[in-house]
């Protein structure tokens, strides 16, 4: 398919989603934080004012969920009667993995996917690359307090045309946030968004043609009511948003709430990578890699290349030079970027900071796998 338009969302950190992969995260760091080699798997769920976590680790690490749960709330910048630390009720569920998964790194059968692209500085498909920026536009208005009226929770969502597979213009871009009480009239709520959040990115230098693009703000009319007491919450739930936005294909297992000893999760991060490097050496335009792996092999059984026509080289045997390259088990995945060690080396926190606005193309975070210093190993396919 070579003309279409393609739509892309992304979503501030207080959506019930995100903040429910935030908290599963957190467990995450604060568990490798006191044990890099810990294994550990935590998901969450809310709604209203419950939330539900649970944990399967290999070991006794004394946290203290319920209050680390109302830590992250907090943090977020829920402190309305609504919902807020001091109300919630948490229920938890702790529990020991069996010795036979704590012991073994390949329990996983997975299919991961990453991919990159000249569309964009960050590498990514612009849908959703613009979307991020504008949903951090979106939230920094509100933690900044340019637009104190805000709400943590807030979507936006992006439609790029493209012809021959190339962004051609912006075709329309919706707005969607929850409002306190305090609020202004509807028509100056849209002013002050479009001119704070939305102008400032549409008319950025090197963006297509956004002239004549649909505008819609807040488009099923105002709601002073949001978060978990408007909608449920559950991890795992956005993986377009934390991956390409539906550009190219993705898997369809969570990466939030799990060690790096995951390969659903780690591996995808080392298909990104691969990916990247294909495209920062001047291989291809874009480029999406494909991971198989089987219960019980650490190797993946598949490595696929798709350039989609741009390669400079052939697809399969850039895939074998690929294979040559990069160590793609777990251990040495693990090994590569350092995951497990990052929690504790960046101050108890690591992967919680990557539940909103993305995993790949994060230009404000010193993410391993978003580097590309190993494009010049295949300068000579270039």
């Amino acid at each position: 398919m070579r003309n279409f338009v393609l739509t892309s969302t992304s979503v501030t950190d207080g959506h019930p989603d995100k903040l429910c992969d935030r908290i599963s995260d957190a467990v995450v760091d604060r568990a490798l934080t006191r044990a890099p080699d810990a294994r550990i798997m935590s998901e969450c769920a809310i709604a209203n004012g419950l939330v539900f976590i649970s944990t399967y680790g290999d070991r006794a690490l004394g946290i203290d969920l319920p209050e680390l749960v109302r830590e992250v709330v907090g943090s977020v910048g829920y402190d309305d009667p609504t919902f807020n630390p001091a109300n919630l009720s948490v229920i938890t569920s702790t529990n020991r993995l069996p010795a036979s998964v704590a012991e073994r790194r390949s329990d996983v059968n997975a299919t991961v996917f990453g991919f990159a692209c000249r569309q964009t500085p960050e590498f990514l498909p612009l849908p959703i690359a613009l979307a991020h920026r504008l949903a951090r536009r979106l939230s920094d208005a509100r933690r900044e307090g340019a637009l104190p009226f805000l709400y943590p929770d807030g979507q936006v969502q992006v439609a790029i045309r493209y012809r021959e597979r190339r962004a051609e213009r912006v075709d329309g871009v919706a707005l969607a946030t929850a409002l306190t009480w305090q609020a202004p009239e509807r028509l100056e709520v849209e002013r002050l968004l479009e001119a704070t959040v939305l102008r400032p990115e549409l008319e950025a230098d090197g963006l297509p043609e956004a002239v004549g693009a649909t505008i819609s703000i807040n488009p099923p009319g105002a709601f002073l009511v949001g978060g978990p007491t408007r909608h449920a919450g559950l991890t795992g739930r956005k993986a377009d948003i934390d991956t390409y936005g539906g550009y190219v294909r993705q898997s369809g297992a969570a990466l939030s709430g799990k060690d790096p000893g995951r390969v659903d999760r780690s591996g995808a991060y080392m298909a990104r990578h691969v990916a990247k490097t294909v495209v920062a050496a001047g291989i291809a335009e874009e480029c999406e890699v494909q991971l198989s792996y089987r219960i019980g092999l650490d190797w993946p059984v598949s490595l696929a290349v798709d350039t989609f026509g741009t390669g400079r080289s052939g697809d399969d045997a850039l895939a074998d030079r690929l294979l040559e390259m990069f160590d793609f088990t777990p251990r040495g995945i693990d090994a590569a970027f350092g995951l497990s060690a990052l929690p504790r080396q960046r101050g108890g926190r690591f992967f919680s900071d990557l539940t909103a606005f993305g995993h790949m193309g994060r230009l404000d975070l010193d993410l391993p796998w978003e580097r590309t210093d190993r494009a010049g190993e295949l300068e000579d396919l270039a």
